[in-house]
């Protein structure tokens, strides 16, 4: 929880609160399924809500956006960034019923009413985003297929509508037939040596 106060100084009082109920709600949750290893849970805020809070040292959501977390699992990014950012709207969906069962009654305890907790395939979300995150649920070619027609024609905020997401190690190869693609090293951010090969991969919804 350190990290995030040392990296995130203008969190207010209310988000600070809401961070630091995450390990006990997320502690609860896992002791009944299993969202995050036994062996991870130990450094539950620095491999899941400080990774996760990455995608926020390249873009601020702006108020009333739109964005989509493909595969979010027990809530990863969606979470994390919905308390940074509470006049977005965020749509957490995965096709594991029991997980998303969690992040509806995680959102539910932290009063987080930006986000919509959502059981089905990606195929089956009709609606349109500014932007799509997630945390290397798939490889980019096929996650592009999956996700490229959500996107919003029009466009509010400094990159084009289109793919935040978060991987690690060497993303050359998966990146080769994507010329629009941008990688941030998430080391440039935040100093623990976990963060080394972490990246983060935008691409405009354009390709």
């Amino acid at each position: 929880m350190k990290q995030l106060l040392t990296y995130f100084p203008k969190l207010n009082s209310r988000q600070i609160e809401q961070f630091y109920q995450l390990e006990a709600l997320y502690a609860y949750w896992n002791s009944k399924i299993n969202l995050i290893s036994r062996k991870d849970f130990g450094d539950f805020y620095l491999h899941h809500v400080l990774h996760s809070m990455a995608i926020a040292r390249v873009i601020t959501f702006s108020s009333g956006a739109h964005v989509l977390d493909v595969g979010t699992g027990g809530g990863f990014p969606g979470i994390p960034l919905s308390i940074l950012f509470p006049k977005t709207q965020f749509y957490l969906l995965d096709s594991v019923g029991k997980k998303i069962k969690v992040v509806k009654k995680v959102a539910s305890e932290l009063g987080l009413d930006n986000v919509e907790a959502l059981n089905m395939r990606i195929d089956n979300f009709s609606s349109s985003v500014d932007f799509v995150v997630s945390r290397a649920v798939a490889k980019m070619n096929i996650f592009y297929e999956w996700v490229s027609k959500k996107g919003k024609a029009e466009n509010s905020h400094n990159f084009p509508n289109g793919i935040f997401y978060l991987k690690g190690g060497d993303v050359k190869e998966e990146l080769r037939n994507f010329p629009k693609a941008q990688e941030f090293s998430i080391s440039t951010y935040f100093s623990e040596g976990y963060f080394e090969t972490k990246k983060i991969i935008y691409l405009p919804f354009s390709g």
